[in-house]
């Protein structure tokens, strides 16, 4: 899917993963991360969000929720968003200021004494019940909690497994309970995703955004003010100026820290420059030439095309894989007669969307490509956790 973009942009990444794994640095099933790549592209968000003037909140789910790049993202986006309570304590513990919690995935009760004495600037509820809980935790502490209100996603735009929030019909009743309660403020909406990237049309709203619109309007006719309307989904430097168009207060970025948003693949040329590969390797050839990769980060929704055999520059097609598969090998195409040799042991290079938090796969972290000395800055499990 980027691995064009990442052999025309960033090449030295390329050279360098493969040098790890052939040298014996980095095992197979690794994703290789340019930390440099990193930190440039939200440098880039950051000032491209002050222009427009947006806020923005960095998501670091995708990137196996690493020390390393949680440091390098936040020397220029001070404050994160969490997916989930695991992930905000990797995030504080990093040193990110806490933004938004509770999104995707809501805090769970015993979990909230910790993470409201961080004093998150919002916390997402999807319901009266967990916001009851937000003010319940938040006066026995002895402030008052921002939250933001979840609204359902519309019917064609909610991922499986991410349904949740109040419908649009219930705004006045969750707000009439609310208000009610003395431990939180209404401070705003949220949803996702708010926007999508379409290969043929580009980057659109979905209904999400508009619900969230809507209700920030009603919330406002009822007197609340200074309301946030947080946008995630495909947050990037080119979605900036639609999201600041539609009324957005603040933004999300997580892949476009490192250039692989579903607009990089459908335009290699946006200003985010591709931050990472995929290493594994040849296990072995079935009987018909094809050649099976090592797996454990081939993740579902990749939309994976191609694979680099380093050795020999030998490109071939990946091979489709059921979703209820598990991840021992993925295939390669066979190569054509005449091509180089494939062996047992040979380097294959991968780029394509992920999520490195669902892997089983290492994060290997590097600097320096940029000023050709390239150097392996730490070795982590797929939670940010040293090997």
């Amino acid at each position: 899917m980027f691995l064009d973009t990442v052999l025309a942009r960033n090449p030295g990444l390329a050279d360098t993963a493969a040098a790890l794994h052939r040298d014996g640095a980095i095992p197979p099933d690794t994703y290789v991360v340019d930390r440099d790549a990193v930190e440039a592209n939200a440098a880039l968000l950051a000032e491209r969000a002050r222009r427009h003037g947006l806020t923005l909140w960095f998501v670091v789910k995708q990137l196996g929720r690493n020390p390393e790049l949680i440091a390098a993202a936040a020397r220029h986006l001070p404050a994160s968003a969490a997916i989930d309570a695991p992930e905000a304590r990797a995030l504080h513990a990093a040193g990110a200021r806490t933004g938004n919690i509770g999104h995707l995935v809501q805090i769970p009760r015993r979990a909230l004494p910790e993470m409201l004495a961080w004093r998150p600037e919002a916390v997402t509820v999807f319901d009266a019940a967990n916001a009851r809980a937000v003010s319940d935790e938040a006066l026995r502490q002895g402030f008052v909690q921002d939250v933001l209100l979840r609204l359902a996603g519309g019917a064609r735009a909610v991922f499986p497994g991410q349904e949740g929030g109040v419908p649009p019909g219930g705004v006045d009743g969750f707000a009439a309970e609310a208000e009610e309660m003395p431990g939180v403020r209404i401070a705003g909406v949220t949803g996702f995703p708010c926007l999508v990237c379409d290969p043929a049309t580009g980057l659109r709203p979905t209904e999400t955004f508009t619900r969230l619109r809507e209700a920030r309007a009603r919330l406002e006719s009822r007197g609340h003010s200074d309301l946030k309307l947080s946008a995630p989904g495909a947050t990037s430097a080119a979605a900036l100026p639609l999201l600041a168009g539609l009324g957005a207060t603040h933004g999300e970025p997580g892949h476009a820290l490192t250039g692989t948003t579903p607009l990089h693949a459908a335009d290699p040329e946006q200003p985010e420059r591709p931050g990472y590969v995929y290493v594994t390797e040849v296990a072995h050839t079935l009987a018909d030439g094809r050649p099976a990769l090592l797996g454990g980060g081939f993740y579902p929704r990749a939309h994976i095309k191609e694979a680099l055999l380093h050795r020999t520059g030998l490109r071939l097609p990946v091979q489709g894989m059921p979703a209820e598969n598990i991840d021992y090998y993925r295939l390669l195409d066979a190569p054509s007669p005449g091509a180089p040799p494939v062996r047992v042991g040979d380097t294959a290079l991968l780029a394509f969307r992920t999520q490195m938090f669902v892997t089983r796969s290492s994060v290997a972290v590097v600097s320096g490509l940029a000023s050709g000395t390239p150097k392996l800055t730490g070795l982590y499990d797929p939670l940010g956790r040293a090997l």
